[in-house]
Order: C-alpha cells, then structure tokens, then sequence
C-alpha cells in the first residue's frame, strides 16, 4: 500500500491543503506546533475516521469554520482507491455528513463500510495499523512498555492469529450446544424406553380381541330389536291413517255443513243490499230534478241565454275574470303611485327638519365661537402681560453678569474650575493634616522616651536613639506644616466663598437660558393666538351665512313635500273607484260558479244513480251463482254422511294403542344396548390408539437412538476441532516468535553496533530479554532513552519485517510512518536510524516511509521534502515541497 495524495479543507490549522506523496523517503519538516503530525493524523483519520482518534470531531474542524474536508489517494494491490470524509458543525457539534470509497469495482458509501472495507484491504483494523505501521509521535516505546499479554495480544491481531482464536472459540462452543443437545437426547430416550414399557405391559392386543367379541354380541341383538321397532312403527302408521281419514271426514262434513249455514245468511243479506239500492235510486232522482230547476232559475237571472251550457258558463267566468285582474293592475299602479307621493313628501320634511337643525347647529357653533374669541383675547393679553414680566427678568440676569468675573456663557466652566481648585485644596490640606498627625505621634513617643530615660522593650539607654535626635527637627517641622495648613484653610476659605458665587452665576445663567426658552415659546403662542383670533372672526361670517342658505333649502323642501302629499290623495281616490267596480265583478263571478258547482253535483248525482242501478245488477247475479253452490254442497254433505264407518275406527285405535305400547318398552331397551355399543366402541378406539401410540414410540425411539449416535461423533469431531485450533494457533505463534526473534536481533545488531549487548531473547509469552555480553540479564526498561528509541524502532521493524514477508510469503503492507521518531535519540542515535530507515526500504522492500521530524540529518537523507510553515498572524499552515538530497546508501 502507498499514499498518493491527501487533500484538506479546514482540518485543524489547515485551511486549504494539499500534497502528493512519491515512493521513497519523504520527510516532512518545520518548526514545532506549524502542524506536521496533523497531516499524518489527516491520513490516519480518512483511513479509519472516527475510530483513529484519540480526540472528538469537533477538534478537527478548523475554529470558526462550519464544514471540513478530509481525502486520500492511495495505491493498494495495483488498484487505485479514494476516500472522502467531510465534516458538519451544526451546535457546537460535528458529524460526519459524508464518507465515500471510491474503488475499482464500485463505491462504498457511509461511515462504518467505509471502515470496514479498509480494515478487510488491509487485513487490519486502526489498533493494528498504529502498532504496525504507524509511530505515532510520544508513542516510541509503546511496545517496551506494554505487558507481554498486550504484546502478544498486538502480534497476534496483526498476524491474524486472532481468527484461530476465534475459529477454536466457536468450536468450542459448538462443542458445548451439540452436548448440551445430546444430554436433551439421553434423557428424552430413556423417557421414550420408560412409556414404552409401560404400555406393552397392559397387554393392549388380548383388550382389543376381548372388547371386538362383546361389541359383536351387543350389535346383532341391537339389530334384532330395532327390526321388531321398524314393524311396530309400520303397525302404528297404518292405524294413524285410518283415524286421520275417518278425522278428515268428519272435518270435512263440519266445513260443508257450515259454509251452507254462511251462504244461505249471504243470500238473504245481499237481498237485503239491492232493496237498500233501489231506495237510494230514488232519493238520488229527485235530488237531480231539484238540481236542474236552480240551475235554469239562476241562468235567466244572468245576461246569459237561458240554454247556456257549462263550457258558456266557463268562458263567461274567464271574461269577468280578465276584468278583474285589469283593476287589480290598475289598484297596484296607483297604490305604487300613491306610496312614491307619500315617501317623496316624507323625504322633503325630513330635508327640510335636516336643514333647519343644521342651521342651528351653525348658528349654535358661530354664538359659541364667539364665546370662546372673547376668552381668547383676554388669554391673549394675559400672555403679553407675561412676556413683558420675562423681558424685565432676563434684563435683570444681563445686569448680574455685568460685574460678574466671567461673562455670561461662561458661568458653568467657571465654577468647575473653582471646584477643581478647592478639590485641590482638599487634598493638600489632608496631606498636610496626616503629616502633622503622624509628626505629632513621633513627637510624643520620643518626650515619652526622653522622660523614662531608657527604651521599655529592651532597658537599653535612649542615648542616640533615631527618634530621640530628631525631635528637634521634627517640631521645627511641625511648626512649619501648622502654619502651611493655616494658609491651606484660609486659601479654602476664599474658594468655598468663590464656589458659592460660581454656583449662584451658574444658577442665574441656567435661569436665563429657561427664561429665554420660555420668552420664544410665549412669543409663539401670542402670535397663535392673534391667528386664531382672525380665523375665528372669519368662521363665524360664514357659519352666520351657511345658516341663512340652510332656512332658504328648508322651506322649498317644505312646498315639495306640500305638492307631494296632494299627488297622493288623487292616487287614492282612483284606488277606491278601482274597488267599487272590483266588487261588482267579483258578485257576478260568484253567481257564475255557483250555477258551475250545482251543475258539477248534478253530474256527481247521476254518476251515483247509475252506479247503484249497476250494483243491483252484480248482486242478482252473485245470488243467483251462491244458490247453485248451496244445492252442491248439500249433495256433498249427504256423501260424506254416508262414508263414515265407526267400527273401522274402533279397530284402528285398538292397533294404535298397542303399537305405542310396544314402542315405548323396545325403546329403552334400544337405548341401553346402544349405550352399550358406544362404550364398548369408545373402548375400542382407545386401545387401537394406544396400539397405535405404543408403534409411534417404538418409533421416534429409533429416530432418537440414530440422532444420539450422530450426535455423539459430532460432539467427537467438535472435540477435536478445537484441540486443533488450538494447537494450530500455539504452533504458529511459536513459528512467529521465533522469526520475530531472529528479525529483531538482525534489525538491533544493525542499527546499535555496541559490544555491550549479545542478543535479545523472545519467549513463547512475548516476554522481551536482552543479553549483555557477560550474560547478564537486563528488561528493556532497563536501557537508557535513546537505547530504549532504538530498540523498540528494531521491534516495530521486525514486526513489520515479520508481516510484509508473512511465515508463507509476502504480504501487501501499509507505508511505514515515523512521527517525530528522533524525540529521545542524541546525534548519534540519528545516524542508527537513518541505516534503519535504509535497511527498511532497500533490504526489506518497504514501498513508502514517511517521517516527521524537524532534525536536520532526516530531513538531508530524505528523497522528497515536505516543508510546514504556519502563519503567526492567521495561525493557519501551508505545505511546501523542496527539493531533497538522496538517501545516502551503504
């Protein structure tokens, strides 16, 4: 595997990056904290993302960005890979927003594939990669200071002995179902042997011969039983049958006798009907007569012929009809015309009582105008009285300032000076005042000295003390500050008397200022005022007019509603013309649809007659067909009289009563044997289904006995399999133990040419031991720090050696990345990993080294040169390629 190339946008100081990478030696070199590590980190984190880092995403992302970007090319097998990974900062926290391998056969996408795919190219995770391929800087003696187990746990992962761990694992526990499973077997077959006993010792075959014998014994007799029934049954229907027929016949005769007692009843009613018929026929004819003398009485009355017929009647109704409707247009024309009047008349008053309010709402509005103008004129020379009152004040004020020490404008600078000045004073005067304190209380201690003769403390003699020899100074002293201070306080005096004026000029020139506001303020309002004064004058003229045109428009409104109203009258006078003639029209429409009802019942009247004359008829002829039926049936009576025969029946319910008695005594029997035959039946079923039970158990017991057979050579086989496992996995680690240990002994003869030490020895449990030269041993701790780089450089490369050639062959392995390898190594020690560095790549064929290291011989022995620089004012690194000198070789 080798890097190609890896692209960055906002990765840590990174802003926008981006370096190729060629086989060979590369270094990449720059001063401390300019971010070189950080590009190896790029590659390791777009390898294995967020599994790689011993930090959180968002330490990743450039400070102040939202997005950062993260790609690597890589050559893998002779194929040519690419992985993308960007990076989300939404709320403080970064996410991982998209991860892409681009690779010969497809894309894998996301963020745990992506991971995986790499590890199965590869064939290791991010924990091998650093323990194999990758030095990460601070880490040169990971693998010195790491316990045997974690040595061995390392080795083992990145040879791949961890799948023959994990292959005995699941032996093992395949071994562990597969008995668990057996036990479960064993015991269900001795279950199966235990139920199987049982049922053969009930001797089920001899039940089934003993219970088929009585179930035959029990059928034939049940059947013979049944037949006897079948007989009486046959008995009693025959007897039935004769009862039913002499039954129905009696039946029948009490049908017939009654429906000639019901037809004899309806021929004497219905004849009864047609006399009812014929009376109501003749009441009907005179009421017809009665009919036609009003209707011809009431057509001579009209101006109609005497002979005129409905359809003359109709139209004359139609006519006078028309005619109506003619005055019920004309009534609604002059009620419409007569509303229009009356709602104009209305409309003109209402004008007119709108316009006469009006025009003494105008006249109210102008008298109080005229009210409020008074009162704005005595406002107005009120206010000219106060604007005199302010002139004479602010000339006052002038006349302050004339002999005032400042001139007006000045006053406020003037008293903070002032202010200043005593605030000066102040301070002056209490130092003065603490000096005097302080030159008093020395004063003191020392006449207090001088009194007692020697010092309290100590009973040394005060002779030469410092306070005692410059007391004379220090009253002189005193004197000298009492004196200041009397000047100070009258000084302060004269300023507090000053500050006083100041602030009273201060207080006069703010009074000026408020006076000279207020002064244009009331100037402005009086010439308001005088404004309003002319505009109301104005107002009240034309309100005064507005009022005058408004009585003028109330009473031509008024003559309007006059002509209105008399317009409405006329219109009601033809209305009530137009009713009189209506009621005419309406006294001869009903006289006319009279005369069409009476003519209508005249109808209805012989529509009756004949209607009853047709029904007489219908009755003769139902009478005369109900006397043909009543001669039929009394000739069936006598027939039916004459069939029964009393002895017959008696005979019949003889066998009847004898069958049922019969019936009933065979029926229990019946009852029990069947009874019987179900349980000897149910019997029967049952042992047939314990037979049957008994056969399905022999069977499963041969089922059961194979399965255990197979299981027990399996549980054998699982056995095995995993002793093999194990052995494989403890026969190949003893191989790599003993290649890592010679490796490592050719790689640290190479790079630490010393006689001090005879070899180094790996045991089976990865336990490391060197040798010095006298035999003793020591532990790799035990060496001094840059003993302690070199070795664990030899380990690491062997390991790698150990991997890339693999115990069968070679094997694609990743670059081999040095970061900051020289951290613990003096100047000699560089040169010893310099020949490591070119044991690596020309003896053991490693394709591509990486080193990061800012030591001056790495960076000459390097084929390519990566320079790293950042900006101090933005803080952000750029790279750089250089050109290189050629790894000397041996």
């Amino acid at each position: 595997m080798r890097f190609e190339r890896i692209h960055l946008e906002n990765f840590k100081c990174y802003a926008d990056a981006d370096l190729r990478l060629d086989r060979g030696v590369t270094v990449i070199h720059g001063v401390n904290g300019s971010g070189k590590s950080s590009l190896l980190e790029a590659a390791f984190f777009a390898l294995y993302g967020a599994r790689a880092l011993d930090r959180t995403l968002e330490d990743l992302v450039t400070i102040g960005a939202e997005e950062a970007t993260i790609e690597l090319w890589f050559a893998h097998g002779g194929e040519s890979y690419h992985i993308k990974r960007r990076l989300r900062v939404r709320d403080d926290r970064a996410t991982t927003v998209e991860c892409v391998l681009d690779e010969p056969d497809g894309t894998v996408e996301g963020a745990r594939d992506v991971r995986e795919r790499v590890a199965t190219l590869l064939r290791m995770d991010h924990a091998a990669f650093v323990n194999c391929a990758y030095v990460r800087q601070g880490e040169v003696n990971k693998l010195i200071n790491a316990t045997p187990r974690e040595r061995q746990d390392m080795i083992d992962d990145l040879l791949q002995l961890g799948r023959l761990e994990e292959y005995r694992q699941r032996a093992s526990d395949a071994r562990v179902g597969v008995g668990r499973v057996l036990q479960d077997k064993d015991g269900s077959l001795s279950q199966l042997a235990e139920q199987i006993d049982e049922k053969e010792a009930k001797d089920l075959h001899e039940q089934l011969n003993a219970t088929e014998t009585d179930l035959t014994f029990v059928s034939e007799e049940l059947e013979n039983y049944e037949q006897q029934r079948e007989t009486a049954r046959e008995t009693l229907a025959d007897a039935e049958s004769v009862l039913e027929e002499g039954e129905q016949r009696r039946e029948d005769l009490q049908d017939v006798t009654a429906e000639i007692d019901d037809l004899t009843e309806t021929v004497e009613t219905t004849a009864s009907k047609r006399e009812q018929l014929q009376t109501e026929i003749r009441e009907h004819r005179e009421r017809r007569d009665e009919l036609q003398e009003t209707i011809e009485a009431a057509v001579e009355a009209t101006e109609l012929a005497g002979d005129a017929d409905r359809e003359t009647l109709e139209n004359h109704r139609e006519a006078l009809r028309s005619q109506d409707e003619d005055l019920r247009d004309d009534i609604e024309s002059h009620r419409l015309a007569a509303q229009r009047h009356r709602d104009e008349a209305e409309s003109h008053r209402e004008e007119a009582d709108e316009c006469e309010t009006r025009a003494a709402e105008q006249r109210e509005r102008a008298d109080e105008l005229e009210s409020d103008l008074e009162d704005t004129r005595e406002d107005l020379a009120d206010r000219r009285e106060t604007l005199s009152d302010i002139d004479d004040q602010i000339a006052a004020i002038e006349v302050t300032f004339e002999d005032a020490p400042v001139a007006r404008g000045e006053a406020d600078t003037f008293r903070k000076e002032v202010q200043a000045n005593l605030d000066d004073i102040d301070d002056d005067l209490m130092s003065v005042r603490a000096e005097i304190e302080r030159l008093e209380a020395t004063i003191e201690e020392a006449e207090e000295l001088l009194e007692a003769g020697k010092c309290p403390e100590c009973g040394q003699s005060i002779e030469g003390a410092p306070r005692v020899d410059t007391l004379e100074d220090d009253r002189e002293r005193r004197q000298e500050l009492q004196s200041e201070r009397e000047a100070l306080e009258d000084e302060r005096a004269t300023l507090e008397d000053e500050l006083e004026r100041a602030n009273e000029l201060h207080d006069r020139e703010s009074e000026y200022d408020r006076l000279n506001e207020k002064r244009e303020t009331l100037a402005e309002l009086i010439g308001d005022r005088e404004t309003t004064i002319e505009e109301t004058n104005e107002r009240i003229e034309t309100l005064r007019d507005e009022a005058a045109q408004l009585d003028e428009q109330a009473e031509k409104q008024r003559e309007q509603a006059e002509e209105a109203t008399a317009a409405a009258e006329q219109a009601r006078q033809a209305i009530a013309e137009c009713n009189e003639r209506r009621a005419a029209l309406s006294d001869r429409i009903d006289t006319i649809e009279e005369i069409l009802e009476w003519l209508d019942e005249r109808d209805d009247v012989e529509d009756a007659i004949e209607q009853r004359r047709e029904r007489r008829e219908q009755l003769a002829e139902m009478n005369d067909e109900r006397r043909e039926r009543l001669t039929a049936l009394r000739e069936r009576r006598a027939e039916l009289e004459a069939a029964i025969d009393e002895e017959r029946l008696e005979e019949a319910r003889e066998d009847k009563d004898r069958a049922e008695t019969y019936l009933e005594e065979v029926s229990e029997e019946i009852e029990r044997l069947e009874s019987r035959r179900d349980d000897l039946q149910a019997k029967k079923g049952a042992i047939e289904n314990e037979i049957e039970e008994l056969q399905s158990l022999r069977d499963r017991r041969e089922d059961l006995a194979a399965t255990v057979d197979r299981l027990d050579t399996l549980y054998e086989e699982a056995e095995q399999l995993q002793e093999m496992y194990g052995q494989l996995r403890a026969d190949l680690r003893q191989r790599n133990v003993e290649t890592l240990e010679r490796m490592l002994n050719d790689t640290f003869d190479l790079v630490y040419r010393n006689d001090s030490y005879a070899r180094i020895e790996l045991d089976e449990d990865y336990h490391l031991t060197i040798y010095q030269k006298d035999g003793q041993a020591l532990d790799p701790e035990q060496l001094s720090g840059g003993e302690r780089a070199l070795f664990n450089l030899s380990l690491r490369a062997a390991i790698y050696r150990l991997l890339a050639e693999g115990i069968e062959g070679t094997a694609p392995t990743p670059p081999l990345i040095l970061d900051e390898p020289t951290v613990f190594l003096d100047s000699g020690h560089v040169s010893q990993l310099l020949e490591l560095v070119a044991y690596m790549r020309e003896e053991i064929g490693v394709e591509q080294i990486v080193v990061v290291s800012h030591d001056e011989e790495l960076v000459d022995a390097a084929d390519d040169l990566v320079h790293v620089s950042k900006d101090a004012t933005t803080n952000r690194s750029t790279v750089s390629r250089r050109e290189a000198t050629a790894l000397p070789m041996d």
